[in-house]
């Protein structure tokens, strides 16, 4: 091999360069005036080069038409430049700003992204996880059914980053419950409301962490708060359980999300109950049908690019993937018409 030719891990597809051959790195590391190694470093392995060093290499990388071959890295390193998005709806509006966020740190940093569905199953997610980790060189996973002592065994394979919801033993990226949950029950405490009911998904850990402190923050403000268990966190679910949020006398709900929320906005519509008359609701996510729902609702809205874009930036990277850590961000109150003072 010449010293003008790349090594397999540098090797680029078949894209024609200013010369009318390939471009190597070495035509990269020309353009901008560094040395290859450092070219090298930049493009293989994101986040290991000074911010701006980076971002003028893959723009001189973009000009001369170089892109990284995944497979001839892989073969030195035993990397394939491919992560997974493990998921327990694909169809919930919630992932789709999460999704966006960690694609988008993939692309630009030459990976490949996958998704995968688990129906939220803890069962199918363990199955998936395990399915997916020979081929893969780290996984995202959000809203885990798993407990955090299963994703840790399972992190010792391969990577793992938690996404909005909370695993003590890995990395993490969550939005601030105690932020937003605070601002939700001060809300109804100021509209002059004492009781709410949380529609909730039962044991599951990231709906546990909810009730928890939204049983704490009703009872140090004067509340009582009842838990109505919902079956999933779908539109069906939260008309289904219209009977017993009416049954409960309750004159406040907070839903586990908005898509619950939807369909108690929904059924009690139907049912010619009168909200926020009748009852306030919140819902949780702000997703994109939150301000056209009728009466629009009022909701926490969660940074769900952020979450992707954050959890995803310490997946790629080695000296942080494997660290327990975590990252709050902030969650938001929105408030639209479907919160008011109860009815005297």
């Amino acid at each position: 091999m010449s010293r003008d030719e790349p090594n397999a891990s540098d090797e680029p597809v078949a894209t024609e360069g200013r010369a009318g051959r390939r471009p190597t790195i070495y035509d990269i590391a020309q353009k901008v005036g560094l040395n290859p190694s450092t070219v090298s470093r930049a493009l293989n392995k994101p986040g290991r080069t000074n911010a701006a060093t980076e971002e003028k290499i893959r723009a001189a990388a973009g000009e001369l038409g170089y892109r990284v071959n995944p497979m001839a890295r892989s073969l030195p390193t035993g990397l394939t430049g491919t992560f997974a998005i493990v998921l327990p709806d694909i169809t919930n509006p919630v992932h789709f700003e999460l999704i966006r966020g960690a694609e988008q740190v993939a692309r630009a940093s030459g990976f490949t992204l996958i998704v995968s569905e688990t129906e939220a199953s803890a069962e199918l997610e363990l199955e998936t996880i395990e399915t997916l980790q020979p081929s893969v060189d780290g996984l995202l996973v959000v809203a885990s059914r798993l407990a955090d002592e299963e994703l840790a065994a399972l992190a010792r394979e391969k990577p793992i980053v938690a996404a909005n919801h909370s695993a003590p033993s890995l990395p993490s990226v969550i939005p601030h419950l105690v932020m937003g949950l605070t601002a939700a029950m001060d809300h109804l405490h100021d509209l002059g409301h004492r009781s709410v009911a949380y529609l909730g998904l039962g044991d599951i850990q990231i709906n546990r962490a909810r009730w928890d402190l939204t049983l704490d923050l009703a009872t140090t403000r004067g509340i009582s708060a009842v838990e109505i268990t919902v079956d999933a966190p779908t539109v069906a679910a939260g008309a289904d359980a219209l009977r017993r949020v009416r049954a409960s006398g309750v004159t406040a709900v907070l839903a586990y999300n908005d898509l619950v929320a939807h369909g108690l906005l929904r059924a009690a519509r139907s049912g010619g109950v009168q909200l926020p008359e009748s009852f306030s609701v919140i819902g949780f996510d702000d997703i994109f049908s939150a301000e056209l729902a009728a009466p629009a609702l009022t909701t926490l809205r969660s940074p769900l690019r952020e979450i992707g874009t954050r959890a995803m930036q310490t997946l790629i990277d080695p000296e942080r993937n494997r660290v327990a850590s975590k990252v709050v961000l902030p969650l938001e109150l929105v408030v639209r018409e479907s919160t008011a003072a109860p009815r005297t």
